[in-house]
């Protein structure tokens, strides 16, 4: 009787702790990893770091004189390769993050083709390497899958012109900078998570003091609702083609403006002159592509033509490009090989076609091509984002639905700025049809005598 009462005192609690902690790593992995994923990991590290890098490649010869020192001083014999050496260690919710000093004779290059052998040698989701400077570069793992459930850094680093629109796969924080990538192209197939990365992006816009101007041919369907925070609307290709015209001479206007200042873009100008920034949003590009008469193609060729000279001259005029699109090739017509060159910013989503894929992320990252190709459609917002440095990376956008972009647009509609060339274009407030604002839950009945 002694031995069960005991067994019981001490079985009920550890299996508590197994079950709490088997229900933690599926439905709060970042519990998991804080109480038990961390310890682990860091132990394992700091035990098997210089075997794991022998391992792997990542050693190098000693030096004449560092040799000398282990055979004469410390009285060895035998001269350990020399690893990368460990600067610094911070841990966080989502994994660790490990600063190395590379020694002479390995690049960066060289940590990142083993990212994949030191992520099964040390247990962990995933190894990014990044390069901090010249000579160190940066090991973030993750411990768990961050991109199964998006839950956004609670710290993010942000600019006058920047919104984070989507979590990383190393944990940190997708940020869109206009002032760094100032034009972007954002791919994606139906179900694929591209209108939930628009939302994200306009909602985060709609928060600063920019004006933003949308031309969506779908007759509106997607941006009507943001209607309270645009400055203006183009549904029709025909609306597209004189906006785009308006905008044109807007940028001209503002050019004549930063030479009578001396200034080379819009932030060198005083702040009582100062234009507001304008980010163009182009929801579907393909319809500004499609033609079908004689008449339609020229229209075509002028919308296109504008739309390469925004790409190439406006941003020092503070005026933005984000164009999205569910394919894009060089078969849409002239000068869309042109225009992609112009959008430095990729943001591709699951695609329909292999073309689309290498016109998206091909040309600055061609081994992003293959992880384009293979995101799975049961996981919609997740991405290969990417810049023409070349650097790419998997995302994936928060849940946000489009009744909470429109409110956080509609909320912010006080901040749309006032340009006089686009009030023709500003849109009316849609009209919302739902049910009353009182409803009773009770069907009534009438009353019989």
């Amino acid at each position: 009787m002694t031995d069960l009462s005991m067994l019981w005192e001490v079985g009920l609690p550890l299996a508590g702790t197994a079950g709490g902690l088997g229900y933690a790593k599926v439905r709060a992995p970042r519990v998991f990893w804080s109480l038990v994923g961390l310890p682990v990991a860091t132990t394992r590290f700091a035990v098997t770091y210089r075997s794991t890098m022998d391992v792997c490649g990542l050693t190098v010869q000693p030096s004449r004189f560092r040799a000398f020192l282990v055979r004469n001083v410390a009285r060895r014999a035998d001269v350990q390769p020399v690893p990368p050496k460990v600067r610094r260690i911070r841990a966080s919710m989502t994994g660790l993050r490990i600063t190395l000093r590379l020694p002479a004779g390995l690049e960066p290059a060289d940590v990142m083709a083993a990212s994949e052998r030191l992520r099964h040698a040390w247990g962990v989701h995933s190894v990014n390497v990044v390069t901090v400077k010249p000579g160190f570069v940066e090991l973030r793992m993750t411990g768990y899958d961050v991109l199964r459930r998006v839950r956004m850094p609670r710290r993010i680093v942000s600019g006058p012109m920047s919104v984070p629109v989507a979590l990383r796969e190393d944990g940190t924080a997708f940020v869109r900078d206009y002032l760094k990538v100032p034009h972007a192209l954002t791919l994606g197939a139906n179900q694929s998570g591209k209108s939930m990365y628009q939302r994200n992006l306009i909602a985060g816009l709609a928060c600063l003091p920019v004006a933003l101007v949308g031309i969506d041919c779908k007759r509106g369907v997607e941006q009507r609702g943001y209607a309270p925070r645009l400055s203006a609307l183009a549904t029709t290709p025909e609306e597209a083609d004189d906006l785009l015209d308006v905008l044109v001479g807007e940028m001209e206007e503002r050019f004549d403006l930063l030479s009578a200042y001396g200034a080379g873009d819009i932030w060198a100008l005083p702040d009582d002159v100062r234009p507001a920034p304008v980010v163009v949003l182009v929801d579907e590009v393909a319809e500004l592509f499609l033609v079908a008469t004689k008449k339609d193609e020229e229209r075509r060729d002028r919308m296109v033509t504008q739309l390469i000279r925004l790409g190439q001259m406006a941003r020092a005029a503070g005026i933005f490009l984000e164009v999205c699109g569910q394919r894009f090739g060089s078969d849409l017509g002239r000068g869309a090989t042109a225009l992609r060159a112009q959008l430095t910013g990729r943001v591709v989503h699951r695609v329909n076609d292999k073309q689309t894929a290498e016109m998206g992320v091909g040309d600055i990252a061609p081994d992003a091509v293959v992880t384009v190709l293979t995101i799975p459609p049961d996981r919609p917002g997740i991405a290969v984002a990417g810049d023409t440095s070349g650097g790419w990376s998997r995302i994936r956008t928060p849940q946000l639905t489009a009744a909470e972009a429109a409110a956080i647009c509609a909320a912010h509609a006080h901040l749309t700025p006032d340009l006089p060339a686009l009030t023709p274009y500003r849109p009316a407030a849609p009209v919302h049809v739902g049910v009353p604002a009182f409803a009773p839950l009770v069907k009534p009945s009438p009353v019989t005598p």
